[in-house]
This record gives structure tokens, sequence and C-alpha cells, in this order.
């Protein structure tokens, strides 16, 4: 009787290896082995590669290829403002960055030019606008004009002013200066002169001559009065070549 119940043990163990084999041989991934196919990565692997691929760092992931080109970081782009070389002040081009000269910061003298109309009058005269200030300004546009006694300026006669040449910005430096040139309508023939058109010529002591953004400005000529015809005057604009 013993001798048959170790016979019984042995065959049920024998059942149990033989079915631990026969469940050994269904793992997954022994089939395809067998076929040629590669094995399926277990679960566990497969989270080990993902945590892996995380821990990379941003910097390794995203490294230019050798050769030139554009490179992707992956950082989101930023836009950045195109800048412009600084402007120097006093770079000597027309005005420059000075401001408008102040009429404080003016002089203005007046004397005939050399080169005007024929006839017995003033014909031209020349303004002339010194910076008197410690500091560099611009003078820019054409000047508005009017006849004036010595004394009473504010009491005056504008003239009519027909502008010549393209108004630019002028800058003046301290001591430096500026000029508009005044062309009349010439007076005619000895004594008091007569106009061409028949009006009655007029002389004034002074002219009150104003520019833009630069104040108004009494001058007297040097030598003699401004006669002139019509009450028309032909001004060029603020130019830093003096004129003759």
């Amino acid at each position: 009787m013993q001798h048959r119940t170790t016979i019984r043990v042995t065959a049920s163990a024998a059942a149990v290896i033989a079915a631990a084999l026969s469940l050994t041989a269904c793992q997954p991934g022994d089939g395809d082995a067998a076929a040629g196919k590669p094995a399926r990565t277990p679960a566990t692997a497969t989270a080990s590669a993902t945590a892996s691929s995380a821990a990379t760092p941003a910097a390794e992931t995203s490294r230019p290829a050798t050769g030139g080109g554009s490179t992707h970081t992956g950082a989101p782009a930023t836009s950045v403002p195109a800048t412009s070389a600084p402007t120097s002040a006093g770079s000597g081009a027309p005005g420059g960055t000075a401001p408008a000269c102040a009429a404080t910061a003016l002089a203005a003298s007046a004397y005939q030019a050399a080169d005007r109309p024929s006839g017995t009058g003033v014909g031209a005269a020349v303004i002339e606008f010194s910076n008197t200030s410690g500091k560099a300004c611009t003078l820019k546009g054409h000047p508005t004009v009017a006849g004036a006694g010595n004394g009473s300026p504010q009491h005056n006669r504008p003239l009519s002013v027909t502008p010549t040449g393209t108004a630019a910005s002028v800058r003046v430096a301290p001591g430096g200066k500026a000029w508009v040139k005044l062309t009349f309508v010439q007076v005619q023939g000895e004594g008091d002169g007569y106009c061409v058109s028949g009006a009655k010529p007029v002389a004034y002591p002074t002219l009150v001559v104003g520019l833009p953004g630069a104040g108004a400005h009494q001058v007297a000529l040097s030598d003699g009065l401004f006669a002139e015809c019509d009450n028309k005057v032909t001004a060029t604009a603020v130019t830093a070549v003096k004129p003759s």
C-alpha cells in the first residue's frame, strides 16, 4: 500500500511539471521568436524606456545638425526690435539734431547785395543772422518782410513776399551765421525816382524780418534806406551759403 501511494504522488508531481512546461511554452513572444519576429517588449521595459526618454535634457534633444541652417530649440520665438545707429548731434547734416533758434539767440543785420537789379534804389539786400548763444540751433524757411520806421517796428507795413528756392533746415553753430536775400522792385530815375508800375516809391529806414519759429528782427541798412516799389519783395529761404 505504501508503495502505491508513492507512485501516485510522483505521478501528480509529474502532472504539475508538465502543466508548468505547457504554460511556459505559451508565454507571449515565444511564438514571434519562432516565426522570426522581434520579441514583444514587456510592459515594464516600455515604462523604463519612457522614463529614460523623459529624463533626457532638452538641450540634447534639440542639438542642431552640423553644417549650418536654422537652429530650432523648441523655445517660443521672441521678437527683437530693430535698432538704428544713434544720430550724432553736430554731425554737419542740414539741421542736425539741434533745436530751432530762439529769437533771443539771434542778432540780425543788413547790407546791400552786390548782385541787384539795375536802377537807383537799393534793389536787393542781404539779411545776416548770427547765433549769439552758446549752443547750436537751426533755422528754416522763408522770411516775412515789413517796412517800418526807426522807432516803431510794431507799426509796420507788410510787403508781399514771393518765396524762391526750397526751404531746408540750416544748422547754425555758436558764433555761426545764416542768410536770406531780399530783392525788391527797383526804383528808377534820379531824385525821388519813380516806379515802372506808376506807383510812388517808398523808402523805409528799417525792415522787420521774421523767420518761422525764430521771431521778428528789426534791421537797418549799414548805408542808406530800403527804397522799393509796389511793396513787393522776392525772398530766398534761409541758407548756409552767403549770397552775393
